[in-house]
């Protein structure tokens, strides 16, 4: 099937040409005043400590006045009817401000606007689980937003539709919401503990531009010129360009896909392309569900991971802005096993960092109401690697794995003060667990089969052996669709951060597309 065959697939010829002829109309129309890009709005957030860019369109060959804190830039409108100047860096600010853009006798102001820190939020569904969902589940989270009053901490929620060539702007002026009890129900529950935490932390204003969209898989984020560097990306960007919805669903590393807004760049094209080149410190991103669903091969999400970060670095013109993630928690699926190893490897790009869910009790829930810990696990990362905090910014991560007469001892990256054997006590709280012992610890041998193992910890590595296997060839930890009932995955540094899932070899665990089959139609 292919989208020329169903018009519910495609944007359509006919489509196309009236998004042009609309985008011309209105484009002639807005060039007779000056006009500010539809992100700059009342009560955003500035980034600090960076030139800042801001732009819009008026009349060809018109002179634009940009003014704000005290400096002002004037630039000529190009041919194109487009003008953009840049505010140089600024410190921090709560104190509410003016922006002000004049030109020709026209001027647009925007009013409350502060100069902090500002962060874009991505993903699916589990990004775009609001607070009010979070506190109408847990208990904890109906504490943090009743007392969610921080004049300083804005939001603003990016819902354009899906586009087939990215847009200049965005269809109207956006809302940018002053953080309150009532306000915050209706934003990111993630985003709000993270940019609470930031705010803590710092004591300066933090603004968030969420872009989340439920249901939708990796691909759609990516720009489409970053669909580059493996055959899968590059298989992917032109069967999207296609509308060959069968062989994405076919292909290894595709996806079950249901309509536009899952192709390569579509939700890049309408939900980010017209923020660039805001200024921002950094990303922060929570997807992979759609991935790894019904039908969707996990297989090659690292490539994606990687395109999305380069995607978005190349189009901000900034190398090595910081990008952090969550990698999937608990749920009974034989395709999130395997994703969760791909987003363990997408950490080897340089400034990034994985956050990991796998110990928090979710019930099997697909959406986990505790985005506490996910938020507060996420603004660990800027914390330590962005603001100089001396905290560590995660658990322990598989680092080698070393055979020898009969046991493997395995070291890890970010094992800070030690490890130990954990157990969650409650939302924020997890606990040394003196009398128990470690779960989820498997080995093989040349006879192909995985055993459960012994683990024990001595020093900063883990211990590993099992009488059924004498000669082990490498080792696994958490890499089952779920723990068994009373034996958690329960590996954490005596910081209270959870061991990411590994398997020492993982051409020993070949994936079975399957077990994951499609939905039957």
């Amino acid at each position: 099937m292919h989208f020329r065959r169903d018009s519910r697939l495609r944007f359509g010829r006919f489509g196309l040409v009236l998004i042009l002829v609309l985008q011309l109309v209105g484009s002639s129309v807005a060039f007779a005043d000056v006009h500010l890009a539809n992100v700059f709005a009342d009560r955003m957030v500035l980034q600090r400590e960076l030139p800042v860019p801001v732009w819009g369109t008026a009349e060809p060959g018109a002179s634009v006045v940009v003014a704000f804190d005290g400096q002002s830039h004037t630039t000529i409108v190009d041919e194109q009817g487009r003008w953009r100047v840049t505010l140089a860096a600024m410190s921090a600010s709560a104190s509410p401000r003016e922006l002000v853009v004049q030109s020709e006798g026209d001027r647009v102001v925007r009013k409350n606007v502060l100069v902090g820190e500002v962060w874009l939020a991505a993903g699916q569904s589990n990004m775009a689980y609001t607070a009010g969902a979070m506190a109408s589940r847990l208990a904890e989270g109906q504490d943090l937003v009743s007392a969610a009053d921080f004049p300083a901490i804005r939001f603003t929620k990016i819902n354009e539709p899906d586009s087939p060539q990215p847009l200049d702007d965005l269809s109207t002026v956006a809302r940018w919401d002053v953080c309150t009890p009532q306000s915050v129900l209706q934003h990111s529950a993630v985003a709000f503990v993270f940019a609470r935490r930031l705010h803590q932390a710092l004591q300066v204003p933090i603004g968030v531009i969420d872009c989340s969209w439920g249901g939708k898989p990796i691909e759609p984020f990516i720009p489409v010129e970053a669909f580059v560097g493996h055959p899968t990306l590059v298989e992917l960007a032109a069967r999207a360009e296609a509308g060959d919805i069968e062989g994405i669903q076919a292909m290894p590393g595709g996806t079950y896909v249901r309509n536009s807004s899952w192709l390569a760049g579509t939700i890049y094209n309408g939900r980010i392309a017209p923020l660039v080149p805001y200024a921002i410190r950094g990303a922060i991103w929570y997807q992979g569900e759609s991935n790894s669903g019904r039908g969707e091969d996990p297989r090659d999400y690292e490539h994606k991971m990687r395109a999305l970060v380069e995607g978005w670095r190349r189009v901000w013109d900034r190398e090595r802005l910081p990008v952090y993630f969550v990698q999937l928690p608990q749920w009974s699926s034989y395709a999130w096993t395997y994703l969760r190893e791909e987003q363990r490897r997408a950490q080897s790009l340089p400034h990034t960092g994985m956050v990991v869910t796998i110990d928090l009790d979710n019930g099997n829930d697909i959406h986990p109401p505790n985005k506490i810990d996910v938020g507060e696990r996420l603004a660990r990362w800027p914390l330590a690697s962005e603001y100089g905090r001396a905290i560590e910014a995660s658990g322990p991560m598989f680092r080698e794995a070393k055979i020898q007469e009969g046991t493997v001892a395995v070291s890890f990256e970010h094992a800070g003060s030690g490890l130990m054997v954990g157990r969650v006590a409650g939302v924020r709280s997890i606990q040394p667990n003196h009398e128990g012992r470690l779960n989820g610890f498997e080995l093989i041998g040349r006879e192909g089969r995985w055993q459960a193992a012994n683990a024990r910890i001595e020093g900063g590595t883990v211990v590993v052996s099992s009488p059924d296997v004498t000669q082990p060839i490498a080792v696994r930890y958490a890499c089952h669709p779920e723990a068994k009932a009373g034996e958690p995955w329960n590996l954490h540094s005596r910081e209270g951060l959870p061991a990411s899932p590994f398997c020492s070899d993982w051409n020993l665990m070949p994936y079975d597309a399957g077990k994951n089959p499609m939905p039957t139609k």
